[in-house]
């Protein structure tokens, strides 16, 4: 009887505790965010070498990655949700750590443009999966902070990301750091997956329960859902101007400011590091404790952050001293990142639970398309379209005019609240 009982304790699955999993799960994150952001700080370098417009960069920052990361991020999403989220989690981290590494070989415009389409080919699959695997390891009411700390990996990827790139850089060139973050997630690749798996899912008993919902049905069922529309808007409007920021203010800190690289990736790194965490961690302590008394708070909190972001961005935009400017970049970088966990967590709670990847991924489909492929390249353009009336300060009035989209994500986010609370689905 001991040898039997040893023998099913042995061949039983390992089951991943749902601390490990969500720490793996920020780990990989950080990775994502890095290699999606170490572009904006090298930059610089990059233009120099290659000999790039702006209007060029901001198609490798925007479109050259949003393209295929927010186009297959639906197909991989409803794939997750069949078979295993952490396996397509595995595979696109060691699919865009190795196109970031070939980044570092890039001999023109469209040799890199080419890499970092495979960048977001990989991305495609990471972060949906993830919201869908983060949200069956913790309940509803723990769901929203869950997913801030998750969200962490935003700020702390786009820290690392700035200060790692920028001090390479500036000590080697800007190909070595491409190839140093994308060899380091590649390692990254087996141990993940040997620490996270799926959830044990129970043993179906109700032989006659309805199939799994198929792609179109899930489309149908959030097409009728006004407030996934909304919060999906919003966050693409805050998206356009926030990447669009986070891609151009590293150039902004050199051409107007005068800083130096190495000035430049502490001074934002550490704006992303401090204000970044404290925007994220507070969104989502608010969403759970608001919304457990009305889901309309999911909404209403990201829609006064970014009501209050948009004049002191402006101030430090315009500001003309370097250590004035971080004072009033820090609090608004905070105020942007609030929505993260609120919205993220409200769009989990529109369906399911079977299709919360699914979901996600066309949430971020509109958020990304919109916000990163559009974003970036808007700011890049109108800089370069203001640069003969205004010379080197055409990328500071762009950033200033840029800033109506918060005002646009506010209103969105507004509109949703209204039918948050209607269009909930309780957990089963």
């Amino acid at each position: 009887m001991a040898d039997k009982a040893s023998s099913i304790r042995l061949s039983a699955p390992r089951v991943t505790s749902p601390n490990v999993a969500l720490g793996m799960l920020l780990l990989v994150y950080i990775f994502n965010f890095v290699d999606r952001q170490i572009l904006a700080i090298l930059a610089g370098p990059i233009q120099a070498d290659l000999g790039l417009s702006d209007t060029q960069m901001g198609l490798l920052g925007g479109i050259a990655f949003a393209l295929l990361y927010s186009t297959l991020a639906v197909p991989l999403g409803w794939i997750a949700d069949r078979t295993s989220r952490s396996w397509v989690i595995t595979i696109s981290l060691g699919v865009w750590s190795g196109f970031t590494a070939l980044c570092g070989f890039a001999q023109g415009f469209w040799t890199i443009f080419l890499a970092r389409l495979g960048v977001g080919v990989g991305e495609a699959g990471g972060v949906a999966p993830s919201y869908a695997l983060i949200s069956d390891y913790f309940p509803s009411e723990k769901r929203a902070r869950a997913l801030s700390i998750y969200s962490l990996g935003i700020p702390l990827g786009s820290a690392t990301g700035v200060v790692a790139g920028g001090y390479i850089a500036a000590s080697v060139d800007w190909r070595l750091a491409f190839l140093t973050v994308g060899l380091a997630g590649v390692l990254l690749v087996p141990v993940f997956k040997y620490f996270v798996r799926d959830p044990v899912k129970p043993p179906v008993i109700d032989e006659a329960a309805p199939p799994q919902p198929t792609f179109m049905e899930v489309l149908k069922i959030l097409s009728a859902k006004r407030a996934f529309w909304f919060l999906a808007l919003g966050a693409a409007s805050s998206s356009m101007l926030g990447y669009g920021i986070a891609f151009w203010l590293p150039s902004l800190l050199q051409r107007s400011f005068g800083l130096t690289l190495i000035e430049t990736s502490l001074f934002f790194g550490s704006i992303l590091l401090i204000g970044g965490v404290a925007g994220v961690m507070g969104g989502g302590m608010l969403g759970d404790w608001l919304g457990g008394k009305n889901k309309a708070a999911y909404g209403l909190v990201p829609a006064i952050a970014f009501l209050l972001a948009v004049p002191l961005f402006a101030a430090g935009i315009m500001s003309g001293s370097a250590t004035l400017a971080f004072i009033l970049f820090l609090i608004p970088q905070g105020l942007a990142y609030i929505w993260l966990g609120p919205v993220l967590s409200a769009v989990q709670h529109l369906v399911t639970a079977e299709t919360r990847a699914t979901a996600s991924a066309l949430f971020l489909l509109i958020n990304n398309l919109v916000g990163i492929g559009g974003g970036i390249f808007f700011l890049g353009a109108l800089s370069d379209a203001l640069t003969p009336v205004y010379g080197e300060e055409g990328l500071r009035y762009s950033m200033l005019v840029s800033l109506i989209f918060y005002l646009f994500a506010a209103g969105f986010m507004a509109l949703a609240a209204r039918y948050l609370q209607r269009e909930w689905v309780a957990e089963s």
